[in-house]
């Protein structure tokens, strides 16, 4: 269990942390808006009192240390999912892992944001209600990939 528990701590923070630096790369080449944490972290806040769906999150209360809520619960999940995609794959992934279950594990992570993420935070599902909701599905798809290899990368570097 502790293995397990290591494993997926390493894994999910090693493929969050290039998920960022994808993010860096696109604000400094691109200048891709970065995340906006903070308002991550309300949303989270907000989760607290079984408030899900907001017609505008950055219109609802904020809270204290919404920023580090929005940070810690993005890294949170991406270890939630590699613990998800340690217990989906074949016993012995983590030891000789291979792309495709962590690439598919990246793309199907896409449909939290789409479906619960966004929705909850007034953008509509797949940010439909958002100007620009094509880039921004792009964007997502593209990100998500990437923390796929991301999973594949960090569990390579642990075995």
């Amino acid at each position: 269990m502790v293995d397990f528990l290591s494993r997926t701590v390493l894994i999910g923070v090693g493929a969050t942390a290039l998920l960022d630096l994808w993010a860096v790369l696109l604000q400094r080449l691109f200048k891709v808006p970065a995340p906006n944490w903070g308002l991550v972290g309300r949303w989270f806040c907000h989760l607290t009192n079984a408030h899900v769906f907001h017609d505008d999150i950055a219109l609802a209360r904020a809270y204290p240390f919404e920023r580090a809520v929005g940070w810690i619960g993005h890294y949170a999940i991406g270890i939630v999912y590699a613990g998800v995609l340690l217990v989906f794959t074949r016993p012995d992934w983590a030891s000789a892992p291979t792309l495709s279950p962590a690439l598919a594990m990246g793309i199907i992570t896409v449909g939290a944001g789409w479906f619960l993420l966004q929705p909850g935070m007034g953008a509509g599902v797949a940010a439909s209600k958002r100007p620009n909701a094509k880039q921004i599905r792009v964007l997502n798809i593209a990100g998500h990939v990437v923390f796929g290899f991301g999973l594949y990368g960090s569990a390579l570097l642990v075995r």
